[in-house]
């Protein structure tokens, strides 16, 4: 028995086929082609869906061809998910078809529509623990019901990125799972559309997707989408996560207390607790999880984007080989390569920065994986203060963590052990929640089954001390520039 995840992040599509221990069976991975940053306004982030699904389907595709040619029929896949960025929104009409471009998570031009929805929204926030930023998916409609009025009134729903790749695969756009709907104001306690958002957001409830909690069955493969990618039709299609839960999974993470870090183009925090961790000012928020537990978490606008904006084109295996002799570096690096910050701290005008006069590109790029290492210990510290436990092991996953060199950073700056998995990809865990319900019998066992440990780093006693040094005066330098 095989399952199928699918994970379309900022930069790419990634799909894995594999069995019930976690066996890779095929996969396959496509880039989306690089977009100038000039090409949208200060503070704006935007991608054509229809490139997300061009990409997705041609990884299904290659991916269902391989497995053909080791033997193995699509008729043996018996459930298919998907995950995708948190907080991105994209407008559809009554076929599905996208109505603008997708407003990204990472998109902050909603500031003012946030402090909007958490007028609206107090009586939601003292029960679940958290705030709308501009990162959110309601400030963004709400953006649109106020910036782009005439199309907000040819929405038909309001679909989250996984939402409409869901679509693409089934033929139906108007279903979410409760991990995506969260930023959208989705109320998982009371598991509802709350009243503020129609009332007093005016925006009508009907424009918005039904949301089954994660792992349930929402759906099967198309017709049309079986003749395009190769799966077979009617094969079960799973409510799956946002692409920061995928990364969880996918790290091994599943008891109370492990924490885990996923770096892709962003660094997400995520863990396991048995109570609801509520934080006034919303940096953290916690996912449901199926079987009852709760994911407190969130994410931080600094991530490997910094590497693949700044070191485009570079050897990175090459410049990690040198990091041991450069770091801990003399530089104070803030990696944010974009406007605004989520976690640690909020602040929609924050700009990275850099103290200190590199030696070489090489030393830079050392000092860029120290600053993603200062912002995942403030994060973390910030966790544990608002009464989240954080064990001696962070689990961690995402592209950043295939670099044993940055591993060793990260565990010597935060003083814990870091594990990475054999296979760090979203598309593993989302796979996982594919095999959830439908071949375990609950998510805990199939990540138990599915995810293996691979490599694990100890902190290095002898650079222990001095990166303690330099996170306080890299927090002092964000004290100095109103960062707190």
């Amino acid at each position: 028995m095989y399952v199928l995840g699918l994970d379309v992040g900022t930069q790419g599509a990634r799909v894995v086929i594999c069995d019930t221990e976690g066996s890779i069976i095929a996969q396959a991975a496509q880039d989306f082609p690089l977009q100038k940053l000039s090409d949208l306004p200060h503070g704006h982030a935007e991608q054509d869906p229809l490139q997300w699904w061009s990409a997705a389907s041609q990884c299904i595709s290659l991916s269902i061809h391989r497995m053909k040619e080791s033997g193995i029929s699509p008729d043996e896949i018996k459930a298919v998910a998907v995950d995708s960025t948190s907080g991105t929104i994209v407008p559809l009409d009554n076929r599905g078809n996208p109505l603008r471009p997708a407003i990204m998570y990472n998109d902050t031009r909603a500031v003012a529509e946030s402090e909007e929805c958490n007028s609206a929204a107090v009586s939601v926030f003292n029960r679940l623990g958290y705030r709308f930023s501009s990162a959110f998916s309601l400030p963004k409609i709400l953006w649109i019901k106020r910036h782009e009025s005439e199309l907000f009134e040819r929405t038909a729903c309001f679909a989250h990125a996984a939402d409409y790749l869901v679509g693409k695969l089934t033929g139906n756009f108007r279903i979410s799972d409760t991990s995506n709907a969260l930023k959208t104001g989705f109320d998982l306690v009371e598991m509802r559309w709350p009243e503020f958002i129609s009332k007093d957001l005016q925006i009508p409830e009907e424009k918005f997707p039904v949301v089954v909690s994660s792992g349930d069955r929402i759906g099967e493969i198309s017709v049309d989408c079986s003749l395009e990618t190769g799966l077979a039709p009617g094969t079960p299609v799973i409510a799956g996560v946002t692409d920061g839960t995928a990364g969880f999974l996918a790290s091994g993470a599943v008891n109370v207390g492990d924490w885990n870090s996923t770096i892709g183009t962003t660094l997400v925090l995520r863990g396991v607790s048995s109570k609801l961790i509520k934080d006034p000012q919303g940096r953290v928020y916690c996912h449901s999880h199926p079987q009852g537990y709760w994911l407190p978490g969130g994410a931080s606008n600094v991530g490997a984007e910094c590497i693949s904006k700044l070191f485009h084109g570079r050897n990175l295996d090459e410049l990690d080989a040198y990091v041991p002799q450069y770091s801990p570096t003399s530089l104070l690096v803030y990696p944010l390569v974009r406007t605004g910050e989520r976690m640690p701290f909020v602040n929609a005008r924050a700009e990275g920065f850099i103290m200190g006069e590199p030696r070489d590109s090489r030393d830079l790029y050392a000092a860029h994986l120290e600053g993603v290492g200062f912002v995942e210990r403030w994060s973390l510290e910030l966790l544990a203060s608002l009464g989240a436990e954080v064990g001696d092991t962070v689990y961690t996953s995402g592209g950043g963590a295939r670099s044993l060199e940055w591993m060793q950073i990260r565990a010597s700056i935060l003083n814990r052990r870091v594990v990475r998995p054999i296979a760090p990809e979203c598309a593993l865990g989302t796979a996982a929640v594919a095999a959830s319900k439908t071949i375990f019998s609950d998510l805990q066992s199939a990540v138990g089954s599915m995810v293996k440990a691979g490599a694990s780093v100890e902190p290095d006693p002898s650079k222990v001390g001095l990166y303690a040094e330099q996170y306080a005066a890299f927090r002092e330098a964000c004290l100095h520039r109103g960062y707190e």
